[in-house]
């Protein structure tokens, strides 16, 4: 207790003597800033970049290139019903989505189709979902001129350094998320996938072959070039050179920045719990009706080999027993877990 007394003594002393003492409050902007919050980065996963997203400023805007990392490393089994080929689904957003909307024990039906002119148009799910977003746009706006008015200099120039470190990510992504390998065009071709992801969730995806591919294959996002790099460690730097910068901002300019960033913060979260459906290279994918339990899996092999009429798709994914496929014409169909 003595050794906490004495810490305590020099510190006050510190600050009695100090022309400008330290304010503790000073720091909550930068580190509310720096928490690790992946908010903005699922948006983006989700729905990609828009024009508006230099004036989101919320927790965690630093991490929003890491939006092609958000599932985690999987790369879930998928075979095709129509022609039996098995492969893994290799664009990390889309994996993303299925994890979000896939159930342990459950099989979601998934629908993928061009986003026409009217399908652009946001339903009404979509139009509560980006209410927060665009709530968040004018809550930003409305603290930049608060702190404007406050004659916080300082503050001011930590808002515009985030909008800033925001433009320059946006720019980088929309760099990196050109359209990339789809592999040979099959127009006019109906395809039918079924996924198998981590933790018993099951995802069965129908839509025309190419918007499929789009969909599944290659990656969202490519991998940055020289000056990709370089801009994103400048959008890096300057978080953490903000830290300092918001230490000479007065009370109630952190104030006015702490209650933007909390505020912003818990509308993107709401609206990423009701946004719909994945939106990609001018192409919808979202669910049809709601998840179908099964309680054995061996239910749902033998439904799903039934309605595609081969077993060989089965058979590479471990769902059924090879030697035993051969004799299900006659047996019927006898699936192992």
């Amino acid at each position: 207790m003595k050794l906490f007394e004495s810490l305590y003594k020099l510190v006050s002393t510190a600050q009695a003597t100090s022309p400008s003492p330290f304010n503790p409050l000073s720091l909550l902007p930068g580190l509310f800033t720096l928490t690790p919050l992946t908010t903005i980065a699922q948006r983006t996963a989700q729905r990609g970049t828009s024009p508006l997203d230099p004036l989101v400023l919320a927790p965690g805007l630093h991490l929003q290139p890491t939006a092609n990392d958000l599932h985690e490393g999987e790369y879930p089994a998928c075979a095709a019903l129509t022609s039996g080929y098995v492969f893994r689904v290799e664009n990390p957003a889309t994996v993303y989505f299925l994890q979000r909307v896939g159930r342990t024990g459950c099989l979601t039906d998934l629908k993928v189709s061009q986003a026409s002119l009217s399908r652009l148009l946001p339903t009404r799910d979509e139009a509560l979902a980006s209410f927060g977003y665009y709530a968040a746009v004018g809550c930003s706006i409305f603290a930049a001129q608060r702190v404007y008015a406050l004659h916080d200099i300082w503050g001011l120039f930590f808002i515009t350094n985030l909008v800033l470190i925001r433009l320059v990510n946006f720019v980088v992504l929309r760099r990196r998320s050109q359209p990339g390998w789809f592999g040979a065009p099959e127009p006019g071709v109906q395809g039918d996938l079924f996924v198998i992801l981590s933790q018993d969730r099951w995802v069965r995806i129908r839509g025309p072959v190419d918007d499929l591919k789009a969909l599944t294959s290659g990656t969202w996002l490519s991998e940055p070039t020289t000056l990709d790099t370089f801009f994103g460690a400048v959008a890096k730097l300057l978080v953490y050179a903000n830290v300092a910068v918001a230490g000479h901002a007065t009370d109630a300019g952190v104030y006015t920045i702490v209650s933007m960033l909390l505020v912003n913060g818990g509308l993107l979260a709401l609206d990423n719990l009701r946004i719909p459906r994945l939106n990609m290279y001018r192409r919808t994918m979202e669910a049809v009706g709601e998840p179908k339990r099964y309680f054995r899996r061996r239910h749902l092999a033998e439904q799903l080999i039934t309605e595609s009429g081969r077993d060989d798709w089965a058979v590479a994914m471990g769902l059924i027993v090879k030697d035993k496929a051969l004799t299900e014409k006659n047996e019927g169909v006898r699936v192992t877990m």
